[in-house]
């Protein structure tokens, strides 16, 4: 079993959920316990059905093919993610503030929806990958959900004072780094 890849996929592709967690609990807007398990729940939807999408490139290529396009996936969406970090003029932590339309300090279930669909994008391409290196779909699905109930709890708890920690400045960048890893560790086992 993967478990080092399982578990640090579940951190990386949850760190943007810190970084938003961070913003919300800065501007003291609360994520309840329902609204977190709502963007957790479309997240591990997400991640299930693109895991199952890059499990089926193992019928079409031999799995030693797969399992390297796959790491590849993972290098290259952790380059792309630290390259459009630098490159971005605002955070995604600024962009999804706006999610809070009645601005009532609350993300509520409907406002749930959309930001659970935002966050879980960074899932679509990495689970193809994951997949397509014949990782446990089940485990990833609930190392994803664990860690993004935990990251958006912490980040929304603890705002003010984790914003600006190093993990807070930096989570997307971060995030980049361990799915490289991800990548590197895979390729050499």
């Amino acid at each position: 079993m993967h478990w080092i890849t399982i578990i640090f996929f579940g951190i990386a592709a949850n760190l943007d959920n810190l970084g938003i967690g961070l913003a919300y609990g800065v501007k003291k807007t609360k994520v309840p316990l329902s609204s977190n398990f709502t963007i957790a729940a479309i997240s591990m939807i997400v991640t299930y059905l693109s895991i199952m999408i890059g499990s089926t490139l193992i019928d079409y290529i031999t799995p030693h093919k797969a399992k390297f396009v796959g790491n590849l996936m993972l290098c290259a969406i952790g380059l792309y993610t630290i390259i459009s970090y630098k490159f971005s003029c605002t955070t995604s932590a600024e962009n999804l503030e706006g999610i809070d339309k009645d601005r009532n300090n609350i993300i509520t279930f409907r406002e749930a929806l959309v930001l659970g669909l935002i966050l879980s994008i960074n899932c679509l391409g990495s689970g193809i990958a994951i997949g397509a290196n014949g990782i446990s779909a089940i485990w990833t699905v609930i190392s994803i959900g664990f860690f993004s109930i935990l990251t958006f709890a912490i980040g929304d708890h603890f705002g003010l004072l984790l914003s600006k920690t190093f993990i807070g400045k930096y989570s997307t960048v971060i995030s980049g780094l361990i799915l490289i890893f991800i990548g590197i560790f895979e390729i050499s086992i």
